[in-house]
Parts: C-alpha cells; structure tokens; sequence
C-alpha cells in the first residue's frame, strides 16, 4: 500500500508544481517601468504643487498607452531623496508604448503645466525582473 502511495505522490508533485508554474508564468507579462521623481521650486505654493500632482494623475486617462499609475510623497527617514519629494511611476508594456507616451500631445500639455514650478527632475526606466 505504501508504495501506491508513493507512486501516486510522485506522480502529483510534478503536475501540481507544473500547472503552477503554468499559470504564473501566463500571468507574468514584461512590465517597463517609467519612474519620474519631482523636486517643486522653494515659491511653488501648495495649490501649484496640487494641481501638478491632479494633472499627472489625470494622463492615464488621456493616454492609452499607460498601463499602471501610482503618486505619492517622499516619505523615507533616510533623507537621501536629494530634495525630491514627490515619486510617480508608470508601467508600460513596451518601449514603444513608453515613446509614445512621451511624444503624446498630453503629455507635453502637462509638461508645460508643470514646467514653471519644477526645479529638478529625475527619470530612470527599467524593465522588471
């Protein structure tokens, strides 16, 4: 009976473990991150810095090609951001979908919003591991 067992047991290991490996690899699809980190100019007052933020947040509407999006406000006891204090990332799905996004009409209307309170800037894009 023992053996049966046995026989049974290694038999279902390798489909479990398969049919997991299955489905988490149809579900991993390439991810490029586009990460953009904002520091404001010491004069841009809250409501500028609110409404560059609002602005940001609203592209994914206007661009299809913006797969993920998430903001938020440095907030690391570390004090090494630099002096930038605002993150953004964005996820696309190809390089060409990220061009795309940075040649968009949108996109350049929002750089035009937030070019007078931005004092530095700092963009790194990756491809997730």
């Amino acid at each position: 009976m023992k053996s049966w067992y046995r026989l049974i047991f290694s038999m279902a290991i390798p489909l479990i473990l398969g049919s997991a490996y299955v489905s988490t690899s149809n579900t991993n699809k390439q991810i490029l991150r586009h990460v953009v980190l904002f520091k404001f100019k010491d004069d841009a007052s809250q409501a500028n810095i609110d409404m560059v933020c609002q602005a940001f947040e609203n592209l994914p509407k206007e661009i299809s090609q913006i797969k993920g999006f998430e903001w938020g406000e440095n907030n690391s006891p570390e004090g090494l951001n630099q002096g930038l204090t605002h993150a953004f990332l964005l996820n696309f799905s190809s390089e060409a979908d990220r061009d795309a996004y940075l040649i968009h009409p949108a996109h350049k209307a929002f750089g035009k919003k937030l070019g007078p309170f931005l004092d530095k800037v700092t963009v790194v894009d990756y491809w997730v591991k």
